[in-house]
């Protein structure tokens, strides 16, 4: 193995041409429908959520295609560097984006009112978005997800298989959405519960984080074995020094996503008490009205 070089983390890009192709697709679908509301609804939807949305799916790009992946096989601190953009900036830029109604304006009218609106008419479908979005199981959700995916015989059983790997990062990136999605209340979202609960649910969420990144930290041991095999290691990097840049990073940076938004909430409901936004429209009928117009 060619010892890597610090250019090697600027210019060892591999571009997945399936997602880069998927990606691109969700982005021009949500392009077209928030040209489409932006005729009927501009203040429903400002610039700066498309902003939002496209720095979303950027994040994903990067995720998949750049060193972050190519050296996620064999530097840790790579990988969780994956991670966190899969779990901490791309989920809550999109939400940010409120993608719902721009991606049902921006297929077929057709399909939306034959195909998804079959669907959307079932009150199963509504039931799951009100548990989807409900506070305990987004929570439960995004951290055994977390969690359950760190032990070391998980970990490395995602190693194993290209496809159980990208089973992985799917979890992390849909429950994120879920875990996100209370805290930002994308329109249009209504609201069911006060914020005042969004203050434990980051701070519990932190606390998840610290033991993981604790866990990697100080383990005095490697947890990973797949990263001890590799010969020459990426820039002289031993495999357990490696583990404890990437449980340093996961502490650090992970804290700051959730003290931050908790921080912010807190200085804002002691201004006066305000209602949060928690039940998600994804199949509620307004949101396919509003598609159809």
């Amino acid at each position: 193995m060619q010892q890597a070089t610090i250019a090697d983390l600027f210019t060892r890009w591999d571009v997945p041409p399936i997602v880069s192709a998927e990606l691109a697709l969700a982005l021009l679908i949500y392009l077209v429908g928030w040209i489409r509301l932006r005729r009927t609804r501009p203040l429903a939807i400002p610039g700066w959520r498309l902003a939002a949305f496209v720095a979303g799916i950027a994040a994903l790009f990067v995720a998949v295609s750049s060193p972050l992946d190519t050296f996620s096989e064999s530097l840790l601190f790579m990988h969780m560097g994956q991670h966190f953009v899969l779990m901490s900036l791309a989920p809550p830029l999109i939400v940010l984006g409120a993608p719902v109604v721009p991606m049902l304006r921006g297929v077929p009218r057709w399909f939306v009112r034959g195909f998804l609106g079959f669907f959307f008419r079932r009150r199963a479908l509504h039931r799951l978005a009100h548990v989807l979005v409900d506070l305990r199981f987004s929570w439960l959700a995004m951290n055994l997800a977390y969690v359950c995916w760190h032990i070391p015989a998980a970990y490395e059983f995602a190693l194993s298989s290209e496809n159980w790997h990208n089973f992985e990062h799917f979890c992390f990136f849909s429950t994120s959405i879920l875990f996100w999605w209370p805290i930002l209340q994308p329109w249009p979202s209504r609201p069911r519960i006060t914020r005042w609960a969004l203050i434990p649910y980051l701070l519990l969420a932190d606390l998840v984080n610290t033991g993981v990144s604790a866990f990697l930290c100080f383990s005095g041991r490697l947890l990973y074995p797949s990263y001890g095999e590799i010969v020459p290691r990426p820039f002289g990097l031993s495999a357990l020094s490696d583990q404890i840049a990437a449980g340093a990073f996961m502490w650090v940076a992970g804290s700051i996503v959730f003290l931050i938004p908790a921080l912010w909430l807190t200085m804002q409901l002691l201004q006066g008490p305000q209602m949060a936004p928690v039940r998600a429209s994804v199949g509620s009928r307004t949101a396919v009205d509003q598609s159809g117009r």
